[in-house]
């Protein structure tokens, strides 16, 4: 019987669109998910989005939105960005979903009938930031601390949930479960928390002022307070009491979430957990800020960095090193540009590419890119073999605790040693003299066996790169078996390779100007200038894509269907980025204007807007919802 594994991100709030944050959420959940994967685990992997309260109606009014309509696309976003940064999520849940509205309703109702919700008037400082009731002590300066704004007094009657009345068992807990909130910074930050006695939670708002949430099932006058309906997802995604997911998965659940959302997961949760009678989840992974000038990053603050344009930009591997490798899982970290791409040319480029390269180089130089037979297949390889084996060892242990900068810090003291160790053999001394040939074809079976290796390791994190590497060396691309896979000595000789590629080539980075040192300049040649009055003559329309399909003999184009006040047949060259039906009821920009022409054999009436450069075509598109046929100023 297999082992299993349990994973989730927060469900994202969706007041506005996702940014690096929410990024490295997911990033870490996919991580640790994919080498739980490479473990021979069952896994289950589950993501969403958090979509009633208070900032959800302000946001839709503000983009002139009914609040469907508009929950409807920024949770789309989340979905879509998600496999563009090659996660891989199991189940992605909606709290606007039928069944969970229902079971939410389902433990409101049990917990209130085992006498634990009652009904109060109550006044206290509010945060309409943060959706919730704060003390003074919670105040820094007298201010919100996630949003630096007074906290408005309001007084109401609502339900409260008497969270005080398992104060001690949930410390208690803690003491006997040390680990469960991780790291031990956090635990403590919690465990003092409850050294003062633990208020009641309110859990409704008055329809009179909230009427976007899921009405209580005893009151059809109020509706659930969002973070006692968002919590619940973690369980009702598995089909909570009955379903095969929650009795497989449940037991090993691990949550992972940022620091400011420590109070409700780390009191509100497992004590709903309690109240409700479900058993409590196994881990509650912390992770800090990402900070941008000395700030948080905050959407309400609006300084963040959009994890796509990084992406598009360094590509999908590059982006997903820099952000697990620069945070030191549950403390801060500062982001900028520079230090991205002095990541990427240093540890990418110069280190892992670097040695990649030479290796394959050397193989197909001396061995004419045939895997060698070393005279020690295996054993009585002490010079080198300890090394991996090392390497190996700190990998497992640090990734098994979320240090995941720590497990990479042991790979590239892998790939230092490999670096040193050709410069020491110095294979082509060797190849000069015939008595050595034995020691030179040890010496790159070494070489390939660590790339192989390490081409394991850094799977979770790279998976692209992890495919390229392997495909070169001559072995499978399937997700890894960590148990085979890291054994030494399971590349045959006789195996023929690939010539070598750049895995990361270096970027080259160009300030626009010195107050400006995070830009990167753009090296594309600029077409010539046309004037204000011939731009004028262009028609750029919003448009809706309805369909889409290959063409015939095309690799390149697809057949679409546009809606832009009327219906419009494109041909546009998307088919190496895009599949048919993921274009579906995407907006784009459109050249209305454009003369119809024929491509191959269909008649394109106007030009879908993409920006392209030499690994990626983007689709271009208003950064909201705007009717078809809007024009383009």
């Amino acid at each position: 019987m297999n082992d299993n594994f349990y994973i989730t991100t927060p469900i994202y709030y969706v007041n506005a669109k996702p940014h690096l944050g929410h990024a490295y959420t997911t990033i870490v959940a996919d991580v640790i998910n994919r080498f739980y994967n490479m473990k021979g685990y069952d896994t289950f992997f589950l993501t969403g989005t958090d979509e009633h309260g208070d900032k959800v109606v302000k946001s839709a009014l503000k983009e002139n939105l009914g609040i469907k309509a508009y929950v409807d696309y920024i949770s789309d976003l989340f979905k879509q960005l998600w496999p563009t940064l090659s996660i891989g999520y199991d189940r992605f849940i909606r709290t606007t979903e039928t069944g969970h509205k229902a079971f939410v309703k389902d433990i409101l109702q049990k917990i209130y009938d085992s006498g634990d919700i009652y009904f109060s008037e109550y006044e206290g400082l509010y945060c309409y930031g943060c959706e919730r009731f704060y003390t003074e002590r919670e105040l820094i300066n007298g201010n919100c601390p996630d949003h630096n704004t007074a906290p408005e007094r309001i007084k109401e009657s609502n339900y409260f949930f008497k969270m005080s009345r398992y104060q001690d068992w949930w410390i208690q807990y803690i003491h006997e479960h040390p680990d469960i909130i991780r790291p031990e910074r956090y635990k403590n930050e919690v465990l003092s928390f409850l050294k003062d006695p633990l208020e009641d939670l309110c859990i409704s708002r008055p329809k009179s002022r909230l009427k976007w949430g899921i009405t209580l099932p005893f009151d059809n006058n109020y509706v659930t307070y969002v973070w006692f309906d968002a919590l619940l997802n973690y369980i009702s995604a598995l089909g909570y009491p009955d379903g095969e997911l929650f009795k497989q998965f449940w037991p090993v659940a691990n949550h992972i979430v940022a620091k400011d959302i420590l109070k409700p997961h780390g009191i509100y949760w497992p004590i709903i957990l309690k109240a409700a009678g479900i058993p409590i989840y196994k881990h509650l992974n912390v992770h800090g800020y990402w900070n941008i000038d000395q700030s948080k990053m905050s959407k309400t603050v609006g300084n963040v960095v959009d994890p796509l344009a990084m992406k598009n930009i360094y590509g999908t591997d590059a982006f997903r090193y820099f952000v697990i490798r620069e945070m030191v899982f549950g403390l801060d970290a500062d982001f900028n540009e520079p230090a991205m791409i002095l990541r990427i040319n240093s540890d990418l480029a110069n280190d892992l590419g670097n040695l990649f390269s030479r290796t394959i180089t050397m193989v197909h130089k001396y061995c004419q890119g045939i895997v060698p037979t070393p005279p020690h297949f295996i054993e009585n390889n002490e010079d080198f073999k300890p090394y991996v084996l090392s390497a190996i060892n700190d990998y497992m242990s640090n990734m098994e605790i979320f240090a995941f900068h720590k497990a990479h810090i042991a790979i590239w003291e892998l790939i230092s040693h490999m670096n040193k160790y050709i410069d020491i053999t110095a294979p082509w001394e060797l190849a000069k003299q015939k008595k050595s040939t034995d020691t030179l074809h040890q010496v790159l079976y070494n070489l390939l066996e660590g790339l192989r290796i390490i081409s394991c390791l850094i799977f979770p994190v790279m998976p692209e790169t992890y495919v390229k590497m392997s495909s070169h060396l001559g072995q499978s691309t399937d997700i890894p078996n960590m148990t085979e896979y890291l054994t030494w000595g399971k590349i045959k000789p006789g195996t023929q390779l690939l010539k070598s590629i750049s895995l990361f080539p270096r970027i080259e980075a160009k300030p626009h100007s010195k107050e400006d040192k995070s830009s990167i300049e753009t090296r594309q040649t600029l077409k010539p200038e046309i004037s204000f009055e011939t731009f004028q003559k262009i028609d750029f329309r919003v448009g809706v894509i309805t369909h889409a399909e290959t063409i015939r003999k095309s690799k390149k184009l697809l057949k679409l269907t546009v809606d832009i006040g009327e219906t419009r047949s494109i041909a546009a060259g998307l088919s190496t980025h895009y599949k048919p039906e993921d274009l579906i009821g995407k907006q784009v920009v459109v050249v209305a204007n454009l003369k119809p022409a024929k491509l191959m054999g269909v008649l394109s009436q106007g030009m879908v807007l993409a920006a392209v450069n030499d690994n990626e075509t983007c689709i271009i598109g208003p950064d909201k919802l705007m009717a078809p046929g809007t024009s383009i100023q």
